[in-house]
C-alpha cells in the first residue's frame, strides 16, 4: 500500500501523538554531570570557553552535587585541578588530593549519588601529558603504576566507578588486579575505550589546565579516521575486565558509537565533550540557532546511536527541562 492509504504525517500531528510513537526518549537517568574541582573555599569560577560551566572548591562541589542529585541525575564524574603540578603527577594519587577530598565529601553528603572519577595524569603533570615521560615520549608501562595507584586512591576515597581516560595499553587489567587485591571488587571500571585525539577537547583543557606543554596526544589517543580500530580497543578492554565502555567524543563519532552498540551487549557511554557543548552554546549566544533545542537534539542523537549513558556539561540544565 502507498499514498494516500499510508500517510506518515498522521502520527506527527501533535505532541501527544509524537510522544506516543517516539522511538528514543532522553531521560534524567541517562545523564552524567562532569564537575571540575579546585583548591580553596567558596570558589565558583566560570569557565570562559564553556558558558554555564564552573569550577568548584570542595565545599561548593558538594552543594552542586546535591543540586544535581535533586534534579534526578544519578551520577557525577570528577576532574581535579591541583594547586601544584610536577613531572610525575604526584597529586593524582595523593590521599589528600583534590579529587580524593571531594570524593569523600560528596560520598558523605550525597550517598545516593553515583560517584565516578576520571583516572588520568594530564591534570596533574606539569607537562600536560597523560603519563610519565621518557624524553619526549609517554612511557606506557612506566605510566601504568601511576594510573593504577590513582584509581586505587579514588576507590579508597569512595568512588563507585573509576574511569581511566589515559589510553595506556593494559591499564584496565592493571587497575582491575589492583582493585581486587585491595578489597575493592565492587568498584566498577568505565573505560574510555575509544578515545580519539580530537580537536573538540579545547575548552576542557582550559577548564582543567591540561594543555600539553609540547606536542600533542596523537601518539596514544586514537587517530580520528580509524573506525575498525575502535572495536579492537573495546574488545581488549572488555577482555581485561572493563564493566562499561565509552566513546569520546560523541557527536562526531556517532558511527563508532553505533558500531559499538551493535557489537557489544554491555553498558555503553558517550562523552558529549566540551567543544561539542560549547559550539552549541556559542552559536546560541550569537542568535544563530535555538541553543536549547539544539542541545536536546544533540543529546537525543547520541541516545539514538546507542548510548545508555551520556556524559554532558548540559546535564543539569537538560534535567531541569525534562
Amino acid at each position: 500500500m502507498s499514498f494516500p492509504a499510508i500517510r506518515m504525517r498522521r502520527l506527527r500531528r501533535n505532541e501527544t501523538l509524537r510522544g506516543m510513537v517516539r522511538e528514543n526518549k532522553l531521560a534524567r537517568e541517562d545523564l552524567i554531570q562532569p564537575l571540575f574541582v579546585v583548591e580553596g573555599a567558596g570558589v565558583r569560577e566560570a569557565v570562559a570557553s564553556m558558558p554555564g560551566v564552573q569550577r568548584f572548591s570542595v565545599d561548593q562541589v558538594v552543594l552542586e552535587s546535591k543540586r544535581v542529585a535533586d534534579l534526578g541525575i544519578p551520577a557525577v564524574i570528577l576532574f581535579g585541578i591541583p594547586a601544584v603540578k610536577d613531572a610525575r603527577g604526584s597529586g593524582a594519587d595523593a590521599a589528600d588530593g583534590i579529587v580524593q577530598r571531594a570524593a569523600r565529601a560528596i560520598a558523605d553528603a550525597v550517598p545516593s549519588l553515583c560517584l565516578i572519577t576520571d583516572v588520568c595524569l594530564c591534570e596533574y603533570t606539569d607537562h600536560g601529558h597523560c603519563g610519565l615521560l621518557e624524553g619526549d615520549e609517554v612511557d606506557n608501562d612506566a605510566s601504568l603504576e601511576r594510573i593504577v595507584q590513582t584509581a586505587l586512591s579514588h576507590a579508597r576515597a569512595g568512588a563507585s566507578i573509576v574511569a581511566p581516560s589515559d589510553m595506556m595499553d593494559g591499564r584496565v587489567a592493571a587497575i582491575r588486579r589492583e582493585l581486587d587485591a585491595n578489597g575493592f571488587r565492587e568498584v566498577a571500571i568505565l573505560s574510555y575505550a575509544a578515545k580519539y585525539a580530537s580537536a573538540f577537547y579545547g575548552p576542557f583543557r582550559d577548564a582543567a589546565e591540561s594543555t600539553p606543554e609540547f606536542g600533542d596526544r596523537r601518539g596514544y589517543q586514537m587517530d580520528p579516521p580509524n573506525r575498525r580500530e575502535a572495536m579492537r580497543e573495546m574488545r581488549l578492554d572488555l577482555a581485561e575486565g572493563a564493566d562499561m565502555l565509552m566513546v569520546k567524543p560523541a557527536l562526531v563519532y556517532l558511527d563508532v558509537l553505533a558500531d559499538a552498540r551493535r557489537a557489544f551487549d554491555v553498558p555503553l557511554a558517550a562523552y558529549h565533550v566540551s567543544g561539542e557543548y560549547s559550539m552549541i552554546k556559542a552559536a546560541g549566544e550569537r542568535g544563530w540557532l535555538d541553543a536549547d533545542r539544539a542541545m536536546i537534539e544533540a543529546l537525543v542523537s547520541i541516545k539514538r546511536a546507542g548510548a545508555d549513558l551520556i556524559l554532558t556539561y548540559a546535564a543539569a540544565e537538560i534535567a531541569e527541562r525534562l
